[in-house]
């Protein structure tokens, strides 16, 4: 079933629970709120924007996580909704929709599987898709074709285009860099990392499995550990006091 809650701001809040919450646990949601209240319909009308029902969010993941904490069982997904005025109201489609309303399908999906699509043109697909693939890539993939004995599927090209793309490989910013027919000592990737190799201040670590890490200060950061105790314990990282952790 799905529980609303108003916050202060008058967002909507959706909980999903496998049972109908008892008082106890409504108050305890609502002061994880921010002081909400809960919305005494099941059906609330009115434009909303919010995530896309099939994608449960980060934020849910979080929030769902810091209910069990707490003590509450059962809660499956938690999602925030911003009222607006009406349905041409701004949003992003890659992540938000608009509900004219929300009831309790507000995260019920019924999309089926769309049936596997072979790739006659490739050429044809790539432009229609915006997949960016060379001449040299649309090459291989022929060849691919020719030793499977068939044609290759959308899910396949799509998959090749972007594990194969510049962001990915890196294949101009990491190939080789010509200027008026000479070739520089150094890619476009090389010249970049060669400003932390020269003046690394406190970066421990850059451009390695596209994370980084700086030193930075000693930090208190409480976490609540097993019938809400607070300890505290010291982290040394690369021999350094860097940060005080509870647990």
């Amino acid at each position: 079933m799905i529980l609303f809650f108003r916050t202060p701001s008058k967002s909507v809040i959706a909980v999903e629970s496998n049972h109908q919450l008892t008082p106890d646990e409504s108050n305890k949601l609502c002061w994880l709120f921010g002081e909400a209240v809960t919305e005494s319909e099941e059906n609330l009308k009115g434009c909303f924007v919010g995530p896309r029902r099939e994608m449960i969010t980060p934020w849910s993941t979080n929030a769902v996580e810091i209910t069990q904490n707490m003590g509450l069982e059962g809660i499956t997904r938690i999602e925030e909704y911003f009222p607006v005025k009406d349905e041409n109201a701004d949003h992003d489609p890659m992540l938000q929709r608009m509900y004219k309303g929300l009831d309790q399908n507000v995260f019920t999906t019924n999309r089926q599987p769309e049936p596997i699509i072979y790739i006659e043109d490739l050429e044809d697909y790539n432009e229609k898709e915006g997949l960016a693939l060379s001449k040299e890539e649309m090459d291989y993939l022929k060849k691919v074709e020719n030793d499977l004995g068939r044609k290759l599927t959308d899910s396949e090209v799509f998959g090749f285009a972007q594990i194969n793309s510049e962001h990915c490989r890196h294949k101009i910013f990491g190939g080789t860099f010509i200027i008026d027919g000479v070739e520089q000592e150094s890619s476009l990737f090389q010249m970049i990392k060669k400003t932390t190799q020269e003046n690394p201040n406190k970066i421990i670590s850059a451009y390695k499995d596209n994370v980084a890490f700086a030193e930075g200060p000693v930090v208190l950061l409480p976490v609540q550990a097993v019938k809400f105790v607070t300890v505290w314990v010291a982290v040394k990282v690369h021999g350094r006091l860097q940060v005080l952790l509870s647990t």
